[in-house]
């Protein structure tokens, strides 16, 4: 099989939509992947209004249900300090869009299919430039294991979900609660031990145990479908290009969900290395690939650490670090400038620094 210019090694979302990206520049492209295994885990993605231009950009958006966030309620368990952050107020028609990983990744192919792009099962011969957008990185990878896993299931409540999310930090780890077509889509942090029986009980059990960490405020809650345990670790790789290699979404970073932040770093990443790789007339070459390194510096450094700062700031029963977590809390949202600031950091990247 002959060789494409740009080979790009996985056909999930950041894959495609980098391929859909440099539609009508002077290279050809091969998407290299397999399709999706029936019956996938339920994974709620919360994509922010940048990813929602860059889908629109590449036609993609529509494609898949979508759940707009126009309010998010941020508060700490058994602590006081709160804030709430509203779409209006950060100058966005919405603060994310809910929708489930699968429904977008097959979103996205049908994209790539009307687009004539081809979604091949092997490389080829040697690319030009070669992309690793295949997931999680296992080779030249820096990994920390986190103190908790992640719990993800679909929660009916009565009354159903609307435009609202909720994100609570515990003790053992943050809760997320984003509204998906009438329903919850959950992210429960719990330590490993107790993830794993949350995993496994009973629905009423398990819904009784997250109406104790919730309160009311969701409304309450009646079923529960779909769950799974998901191990959290954080995945960095030391470097974005090696020779005529580059790698881009999970292949360079694997996030904690504490944020949502994960696909939405991918995604820019995509669309920043078509930008670099449009009009290149060599798109391995060392300087097109170092100058792509150099643009995603402050916006992976930057949206590692915010996420770092919470998956990790918030954990913990030490009254004096919990005061201090509410008195931060208390001050957000007291102060509209900051919470825009941060709102908009979280949604665009570093072009909300003023």
């Amino acid at each position: 099989m002959p060789g494409a210019d740009v080979s790009i090694l996985g056909a999930g979302p950041v894959g495609c939509a980098l391929a859909l990206a440099l539609q009508g520049s002077r290279h050809t492209v091969r998407v290299v992947g397999q399709h999706p295994p029936a019956g996938a885990a339920f994974r709620p993605i919360a994509l922010s209004q940048a990813s929602r231009l860059i889908l629109e950009r590449v036609g993609a958006w529509g494609g898949f249900a979508a759940t707009p966030i126009q309010t998010i309620h941020v508060s700490q368990a058994g602590a006081f300090g709160r804030t709430r952050m509203e779409a209006g107020e950060a100058g966005v028609p919405a603060l994310g869009y809910v929708t489930d990983y699968a429904e977008l990744a097959s979103a996205l192919r049908l994209r790539l299919q009307a687009a004539g792009i081809e979604l091949a099962q092997d490389a080829g011969a040697n690319a030009r430039c070669t992309v690793h957008a295949e997931g999680a990185a296992q080779e030249g990878v820096h990994e920390r294991r986190y103190g908790h896993d992640a719990v993800v299931a679909r929660v009916t409540a009565e009354p159903a979900a609307r435009a609202a999310a909720y994100e609570r930090f515990t003790a053992e780890g943050p809760l997320a609660l984003l509204p998906l077509a009438g329903q919850w889509a959950l992210v429960w942090g719990a330590r490993p031990g107790r993830a794993a029986a949350l995993a496994d009980a009973p629905a009423p059990e398990f819904l009784a145990e997250l109406q104790r960490a919730c309160g009311s405020r969701a409304g309450r809650f009646t079923a529960v479908a779909e769950r799974s345990r998901v191990p959290l670790a954080l995945r960095v790789r030391a470097a974005r290009v090696s020779g005529r290699e580059v790698y881009i979404g999970n292949a360079a970073q694997t996030l904690h969900p504490v944020a949502g932040q994960g696909l939405n770093l991918g995604l820019r990443d995509a669309w920043d290395l078509a930008r670099s790789l449009q009009h290149a007339e060599d798109p391995g070459a060392s300087r097109v690939l170092a100058h792509y390194a150099a643009r995603r510096r402050l916006d992976a450094i930057a949206t590692i650490g915010i996420t770092e700062l919470l998956a990790g700031a918030f954990l913990g029963a030490n009254p004096a670090l919990r005061a201090a977590r509410g008195a931060a809390l208390a001050a957000l949202d007291v102060l509209p400038a900051a919470r825009r600031l941060f709102a908009r950091r979280m949604i665009f990247g570093p072009s909300a620094l003023p």
